[in-house]
This record gives C-alpha cells, structure tokens and sequence, in this order.
C-alpha cells in the first residue's frame, strides 16, 4: 500500500517536471525522487504543498514541513 502510494507521488512529480514546473523542498530547489523520499522517509511529518503562479500559468510547485505543537 505504501509502495503505491510513494509510486504514484514519484509519477505525478515526475509530469510535473517535465511540464518545467520546478519543485521545491523546504525552501531549496529538489526533484521527484528527492521530495518522494523526503515525504515517505519522515511519515511523522506532514508536508503543505504550494502551489505558486505567474499571471494563471503554474511555475512551481513547493513543499513545506508542517510542525505539529
């Protein structure tokens, strides 16, 4: 179940990029396979996803750790 689910995540990262939208990872630019493992590895944190535009047309798409107080 897990494994579907890291796959599906690594494919949907993947058409994102290759759309030239850039993915970010906590600030720092990252890829598919850096955000799939950073998300799957660290199951205690949860991550928002941004999604930022330019005049309609997504540009990048981010990935931010949500602490839990």
């Amino acid at each position: 179940m897990i494994e579907d689910r890291k796959r599906q995540l690594f494919v949907e990262l993947q058409n994102i990029e290759k759309k030239g939208i850039t993915l970010w990872l906590e600030g720092a630019p990252s890829d598919s396979g850096g955000i799939t493992d950073a998300v799957f590895v660290n199951e205690d944190n949860a991550y928002m996803r941004d999604y930022v535009y330019d005049e309609g047309v997504l540009k990048e798409l981010r990935f931010d750790k949500i602490c839990n107080y």
